[in-house]
């Protein structure tokens, strides 16, 4: 690997954000930013999306679904290298905001 870090892609989703992350490149720049912390003696920052989500309270729901679509979702979330909740929320908050366009 380099020296120098790659840098971060902006997305157009946070599902295209998602795939970046559980790939090999997100992998790859992940580890060259812990190198680059380690041996500048600082932590390493990680997704910006991340951290906004984490900043934002949320509100704990029970929510039913079929076992088919929690299956569904685990796999996929799995591909991506997320968990599946996450996977659930990302979905949520795309179709809130696919639908809030429509009006």
């Amino acid at each position: 690997m380099s020296n120098k870090t790659s840098r971060m892609p902006r997305f157009g989703s946070e599902s295209e954000e998602a795939d970046w992350w559980a790939g090999a490149a997100g992998r790859a720049y992940v580890k060259a930013k812990s190198a680059e912390a380690t041996a500048r003696g600082t932590k390493a920052s990680g997704s910006t999306l991340v951290a906004k989500l984490n900043k934002k309270s949320s509100t704990q729901i029970a929510l039913r679904l079929p076992e088919t679509d929690i299956a569904q979702a685990r796999e996929i979330a799995d591909r991506k290298g997320i968990g599946y909740q996450t996977l659930l929320k990302i979905l949520v908050r795309e179709g809130l905001a696919r639908e809030a366009r429509r009006r």
